[in-house]
């Protein structure tokens, strides 16, 4: 590979020490993985990941408490702008995956080895930048046609969520900044400090939100507006700070000007294993925003209860997003260290935990969810199209939480194919055709969308587990191909 020190591929180990990453760094983790069994190390990258997701969610979790206050319209702007920025936005996290995946291999590898770090941090930077770039463009280019196409009700509903999604697109320079940093940090293992930028960010725009929504002082009432204004203002404290750390080197990896121009042999790695990750969840993001605007042909009561439940649900998977995205670290760096077999301990361990704890969780969405929806909203056929969501999509949620560890699993060893082969068909082998089938053409209305969402999730479960045992994701990048 080329682009590194005397042109030379793998970088050797720097004897520089201006940031915290050094052998002493090395030998601690070595210590402390002989130490603590594969749960305790599972846990200590999971949970922290869990945290950070849950922050994630309550952004939009806030942004649509405050709304709700202005009524069923201005709740549905951020749950429709969220399915089709989607589309879009996962672009960065695909590739955010190529970067946890490669350098949590090259730190199993060899720990010690700080300017390969550097250098692939460095890459995954650039790249993503530039697809940041390029969502803005095509995001604020498209917002109305999309819309349209989507078939959002004309009228207010319209108006707040074109502008609420807008300037969300607006914003996606410091949203895939902090999922750089995320991504980079927790590919070493240390999951901890991108939660710490994440609730300087959350508490900021639980602050600000009912300030632009509602108006203070100086400051005019915006409503919708204000709450995606509020949501950017946010992220960019969040983004200023995670970059001043990768830049400055303080938490053990550095952005470095030399290594920021793209490299031929790197650069495919990333695309090899960002791109099918980015393409299968932008299209499940596509699917999405498609069987949203089959929902949005129920009216604002559906479009209301819908939102309301997917933020429910995925409240509830979050811990399993966490244990995936904890399994494809600990996978990828057993798999540098080449060590398969710890490596499918690890995934059938995150199994049983986060089956144990998605199953306890939906029980009590199952029978208590109506206090769930009131909390947002109290409208008596919000709440009634709200439970009758929760009793048919509780099992539908509980399976896609282990088939979404699988996925970790495929992660770890950089083969997102199937994964995307996956994503796919669920959305559009499976999910789209039985959403526009079951409510109009076999009559069960809304009951049609749940239960779309059950099959569909069964089914690529079952698929995914068949893979996994196949065992063919267990690969170790070769650092050392050009």
């Amino acid at each position: 590979m080329q682009g590194a020190s005397n042109g030379k591929w793998p970088i050797k180990i720097s004897q520089t020490r201006d940031n915290s990453f050094d052998w002493e760094y090395g030998c601690h983790y070595m210590a402390w993985s002989r130490k603590n069994p594969l749960f305790s190390q599972l846990m200590s990258i999971s949970l922290p990941i869990m945290a950070s997701n849950l922050l994630q969610i309550l952004y939009n979790m806030v942004d649509a408490f405050y709304l709700g206050k202005l009524g069923k319209e201005a709740i549905s702007a951020p749950s429709i702008s969220q399915n089709v920025s989607n589309f879009l936005i996962v672009f960065g996290t695909g590739f955010s995956i190529a970067g946890t995946t490669l350098i949590a291999q090259a730190f199993g590898a060899d720990r010690r080895n700080r300017e390969r770090i550097d250098f692939l941090a460095s890459q995954v930077f650039s790249i993503n930048i530039f697809m940041s770039m390029v969502v803005v463009l095509l995001g604020t280019t498209l917002c109305e046609p999309l819309l349209r196409l989507l078939a959002v009700p004309e009228g207010i509903t319209f108006t707040y969520t074109y502008q609420y999604m807008f300037i969300i697109f607006l914003g996606t320079p410091f949203m895939f900044g902090d999922m750089i940093f995320r991504s980079t940090l927790q590919g070493m293992g240390n999951s901890l400090t991108p939660l710490y930028t994440q609730m300087v960010g959350m508490l900021l725009n639980v602050v600000l939100d009912p300030i632009f929504i509602f108006g203070w002082g100086p400051i005019p009432a915006m409503e919708v507006a204000g709450a995606a204004i509020a949501t950017n203002i946010a992220r960019f404290v969040s983004c200023g700070i995670s970059m001043m750390m990768l830049f400055r080197g303080t938490k053990g990896v550095r952005i470095r000007l030399k290594y920021l121009k793209p490299e031929k042999h790197t650069s495919r790695l990333i695309f090899r294993i960002g791109l099918p990750a980015s393409i299968g969840q932008s299209f499940s993001s596509l699917g999405f925003a498609v069987i949203q605007g089959v929902v949005n042909g129920f009216g604002p009561a559906v479009i209301a209860a819908f939102g309301v439940g997917n933020r429910t649900t995925a409240l509830f998977n979050m811990p399993a997003q966490g244990i995936s995205a904890g399994c494809a670290v600990l996978v990828g760096k057993k798999l540098g260290e080449k060590r398969p077999d710890e490596a499918e301990s690890v995934v059938f361990l995150a199994l049983k935990v986060i089956g144990i704890f998605i199953s306890i969780g939906m029980l009590l969405v199952f029978f208590y969810g109506r206090y769930v929806v009131m909390f947002f909203v109290n409208d008596p056929e919000v709440v009634a199209y709200g439970v009758e969501m929760f009793h048919f999509t509780t099992a539908s949620v509980a399976v896609f939480a282990l088939y979404t560890v699988i996925c970790g699993a495929f992660q770890g060893g950089g083969v997102t194919r199937p994964v995307m082969a996956l994503n796919l068909v669920r959305l559009w082998g499976l999910r789209v055709p039985l959403s526009y089938l079951l409510p109009g053409l076999w009559g069960l209305g809304t009951k049609g969308i749940w239960l779309a969402m059950l099959f569909s999730n069964a089914i690529v479960a079952i698929w995914s587990f068949i893979l996994f045992r196949t065992g063919k994701w267990k690969v170790s990048i070769d650092f050392n191909s050009k």
